[in-house]
């Protein structure tokens, strides 16, 4: 597992070893409000009059500024002289989208669908749902999906909450405007994703914390078996997790006593990450586009991997010719009453090839 942060020009990237299956949108981008754009102009079922796209064309610049207020006055006003056209609610559900207003998105989302003249596979429900799950509104998510064209199997349960899906795992892009960085997780449904990395403090997330994504991903991680899975931008935290982060250094004499660690903690029901080399820099262009997952461990390296030896990432470790260096930074994600009791038994399995210092609660 890894991750993957914006700091300054260059991004940490989240490298798996993975072994089943498995690879995050929040803020407007240039190429998600264009692309809304695109959605707006693109059906000719009714030509729009010229205010109409004149006040969408200004708004969707504003959102592109930031300035979501004068935004939403123009795409009201655009809704009001075009109440018909599904696209005029459609641009004010991505707007409220964009501004985290989940009663308003979901209001307008419904108005959008309601106009469509087709009954699967548009955007209009997959925003729908997205709003629906924000809201728990379950009923309604179960329902976006399906008109949507995914299948949603079995009965709804208890809550409603639409389970089984078996959507495997992703990539997510913590805090995709921010200090970015993506992680590795499970995907719920189409917009949530829990998350297993341990990510780094600076994301202020926490490993097993659920978060929402939008639809549209940017990026994708590959592996050495062939698999490809998306990397999704995350539009806000939806279930926090109790579990707090710890860094502590170790002195771990091979890899094997590293991945000792790792697996100590996943028997507990908890996870540890040897952040000293699951950790990769990468530059914006490489980390949305389409990059392999490996680490670079043994004699491979990265052509992407920005960092350097010496410093974090999985380059770190190649210092004076070596292909391990013993003392390493990991993260755990443990409970206060466990983490300790759990670095002493690693080391009481090989006292004379493990030990750990500096343990200190980061997130």
């Amino acid at each position: 597992m890894g991750n993957e942060r914006l700091s300054g020009r260059t991004w940490l990237d989240a490298k798996k070893r993975v072994s089943g299956g498995a690879e995050r949108h929040s803020q407007p981008t240039e190429r998600n409000w264009q692309a809304g754009i695109v959605r707006i102009f693109g059906k000719g079922r009714h030509r729009p009059s010229a205010s109409w796209r004149q006040a969408t064309d200004r708004a969707f610049t504003l959102i592109g500024d930031g300035r979501y207020e004068d935004a939403g006055a123009l795409l009201t006003r655009a809704a009001d002289l075009e109440p018909w056209l599904s696209e005029s609610w459609f641009n004010l559900a991505l707007l409220h989208k964009f501004r985290h207003d989940w009663e308003q998105a979901r209001a307008a989302g419904l108005r959008a669908v309601a106009l469509l003249d087709r009954d699967t596979g548009a955007p209009d429900w997959w925003n729908v749902g997205i709003a629906a799950t924000a809201l728990q509104d379950w009923p309604l998510a179960r329902r976006a999906w399906q008109a949507y064209g995914l299948r949603v199997p079995g009965p709804a349960t208890d809550s409603g909450e639409p389970l089984g899906m078996d959507l495997g795992s992703a990539a997510v892009r913590l805090s995709p405007e921010g200090e970015a960085e993506v992680v590795w997780g499970r995907r719920l449904d189409p917009a949530r994703i829990e998350v297993l990395s341990i990510p780094l403090p600076s994301s202020g997330r926490r490993w097993g914390e659920v978060v929402l994504h939008d639809g549209v991903p940017h990026g994708e991680r590959s592996t050495a078996a062939g698999h490809t899975y998306p990397v999704f931008d995350e539009i806000e935290l939806w279930a926090p997790s109790p579990v707090p982060t710890w860094v502590v250094l170790l002195e771990a004499a091979t890899e094997a006593d590293r991945d000792a660690l790792e697996q100590l903690a996943s028997d507990a029901g908890f996870a540890a990450e040897d952040w000293s080399s699951s950790v990769r820099l990468l530059c914006r262009m490489c980390s949305e586009s389409r990059m392999p997952s490996d680490e670079g461990e043994g004699e491979h390296l990265d052509p992407h991997d920005h960092s350097e030896p010496g410093h974090p990432g999985p380059l770190g470790h190649r210092t004076d010719g070596q292909l391990w260096v013993p003392e390493r930074e990991c993260g755990v994600a443990a409970p206060a009453s466990l983490v300790r009791g759990l670095l002493d038994g690693w080391v009481a399995d090989s006292p004379d090839s493990r030990d750990w210092r500096d343990l200190e609660e980061v997130c």
